[in-house]
């Protein structure tokens, strides 16, 4: 280390006050986190890009300071969703602090991957009271049956009023209206349970229908109409 001369020549004066960091709570203890490697907990954070046109949702699973599981889901451009699929493989394996100083090639996935940072060595993780913390493949679980991230698209316009297109039951096929034309319910089908039951021999119109099913008063509808085509 290099000192000044100006430094060199003032006296010692010793610190009365030195009891280390703040314990943090981490999988149900408070840890002194000094290290990398004194880190651990699973938590989910939002990124965005630089022009706020797509957004990145990214779950991390840290052990001991190393990622071992990450879930990256995107929304917006399709140079985000490539990004995505190569922020999958740099991720897992590495320190966090070696994943906040990579290129995850989109802006949405870095600025996801640097609010997670702060969120985990804060003790701000969603497992910080759970004690051991979640097992490898809870990111798994969070997406529940068929393996699929759960979207909402929504389309409305002043003239003709809103489309409801995706929601967290699955793709709307269909959307019923009362008598004043208000929204009631709608028809839907869970792709996950679609494609699984496509996977396991089911004819596609079969497997359609067993995954498909209704919300709200959409058997009362006065009208049902394509939120695509009407």
């Amino acid at each position: 280390m290099i000192y000044s001369e100006e430094l060199k020549n003032m006296c010692e004066v010793r610190k009365g006050v030195d009891h280390g960091p703040a314990p943090i709570p981490e999988e149900g203890k408070w840890v002194k986190a000094k290290e990398i490697k004194d880190i651990s907990g699973l938590t989910h954070g939002i990124g965005w890009c630089a022009p706020q046109q797509g957004a990145c949702k990214l779950t991390l699973n840290i052990k001991d300071g190393i990622i071992q599981e990450a879930l990256i889901e995107t929304i917006g451009c399709s140079g985000m969703t490539h990004s995505a699929a190569m922020a999958g493989e740099i991720l897992t394996g590495k320190t966090i602090l070696e994943a906040l100083n990579t290129d995850l090639v989109c802006d949405a996935i870095n600025t996801a991957m640097r609010e997670l940072f702060l969120q985990i060595v804060y003790g701000r993780s969603q497992s910080a009271f759970s004690e051991g913390g979640l097992a490898i493949g809870a990111g798994l679980e969070d997406l529940g049956k068929g393996h699929r991230s759960q979207v909402g698209t929504i389309y409305s316009t002043s003239l003709k009023g809103p489309r409801y297109l995706e929601l967290a039951e699955g793709y709307i096929t269909k959307v019923g209206l009362d008598d004043e034309n208000q929204i009631i319910g709608y028809e839907y089908v869970n792709l996950g349970k679609m494609m699984e039951n496509i996977k396991k021999g089911i004819e596609p119109m079969e497997a359609i229908k067993q995954a498909s099913g209704t919300y709200g008063r959409f058997n009362e509808a006065v009208k049902k109409i394509d939120p695509r085509e009407n």
